[in-house]
């Protein structure tokens, strides 16, 4: 994971020692293993920020430390930062794990917006070598929700004729997404949500201690997910909740000036994590009040509703894909919304 995807406060998945809330995922994984049964490749799947990519270097770890499956114990090791092997998987230098992920463009230094095709070949490469040390070949795909279509179909490929002692361990906080023919030929673990009590845990672990109602504010809206916690806590999202919806709230002068504010405020280059945070919020909200909608039996609401998450779906991409002007983003995004929700006039 590079440093544009790490949040503020987190740890990177590989660093990580501590996983909270999947005990149960963490022995079938072992157990299995063990068994010598293991499939040769597993997707996990759930929410993103729940601990997947953790759970993967994990498992990892777990099987690059005891190469013969049957001499692995029942329950995945903690990882031990000061094994030879482990240091290896924290810097990226083990010859027997790959961590695919989308890469750096070299002419922006940003992150590329998808998993390409010569990243799945470069993955190709490393598992048609044989291992200096006779050990499994593992390759991380983080997350396979970035593959575009002509990596997806080269990982398909391998996927279909793995070479022997190859795992692959994929990633998906929406496996729908994926192609029907990568998931048939995976075995899905389904991670849940953390429970607050296990939310809370990992972001004590994380050096995070919030307590009152702001903690049962985080519990409540980050849905179980470290990753959204930590947008709430160390990137304003509390307050950016709170604005949207003064904004929708408010009267019409009242709201206009939040809205603007709140737009000038996502509109700035450093705020990326918080514009993406507040569009997905915004998604959810509108589908909860979609959902309410028809089960109230408001279905001409339901209806208006459910296109404008259409349309802001396909506004934000346009926008990413383009580089166009967040701010007015915001301000149409929040104005449609506003107008929507305002009873509509009855015709004879």
């Amino acid at each position: 994971m590079t440093d544009e995807q790490l949040l503020d406060g987190a740890i990177e998945p590989q660093r990580n020692r501590r996983l909270f809330g999947h005990r149960e995922a963490e022995t079938y994984l072992a157990r299995s293993y063990n068994s010598g049964k293991g499939h040769h490749a597993i997707l996990l799947e759930g929410a993103a920020g729940i601990g997947k990519a953790t759970l993967a270097f994990r498992f990892a770890n777990h099987i690059l430390h005891f190469p013969h499956a049957g001499d692995a114990p029942d329950h995945l090791i903690e990882p031990d930062h000061d094994a030879p092997l482990t240091r290896q998987i924290i810097a990226g230098a083990s010859h027997d794990l790959l961590h695919l992920k989308r890469p750096i463009d070299q002419k922006t230094g940003k992150l590329r917006t998808a998993i390409t095709v010569e990243e799945v070949r470069r993955a190709g490469h490393f598992l048609s070598q044989t291992s200096g040390t006779g050990n499994w070949r593992i390759v991380i795909v983080d997350s396979a929700d970035d593959l575009n279509r002509s990596a997806a179909n080269a990982i398909l490929k391998i996927l279909e004729e793995p070479p022997k002692n190859a795992m692959f361990l994929l990633i998906s906080h929406t496996p729908g997404r994926l192609l029907p023919t990568i998931r048939s030929r995976c075995l899905p673990l389904r991670l849940r949500p953390l429970a607050p009590d296990d939310l809370i845990a990992a972001l004590s672990a994380l050096g995070l201690s919030v307590e009152g109602q702001d903690m049962e504010r985080v519990t409540a809206l980050a849905g179980g997910s470290v990753a959204e916690a930590l947008k709430l806590l160390n990137y304003g999202g509390l307050d950016i909740i709170d604005a949207y919806d003064q904004a929708l709230q408010s009267s019409s002068a009242e709201a206009r000036l939040v809205m603007h504010k709140l737009a000038d405020t996502l509109s700035k280059r450093e705020n990326e994590t918080i514009f993406a945070f507040l569009i997905g919020h915004v998604d959810g909200d509108i589908k909860l009040r979609a959902r309410n909608a028809a089960l109230s039996g408001d279905l001409d609401l339901a209806e208006r509703l459910a296109g404008l998450s259409s349309r802001i779906a396909s506004d934000t991409a346009e926008a990413d894909a383009y580089n166009l002007d967040r701010r007015q983003l915001v301000l149409d995004l929040l104005s449609r919304l506003r107008s929507t929700l305002q009873p509509q006039p009855h015709t004879a």
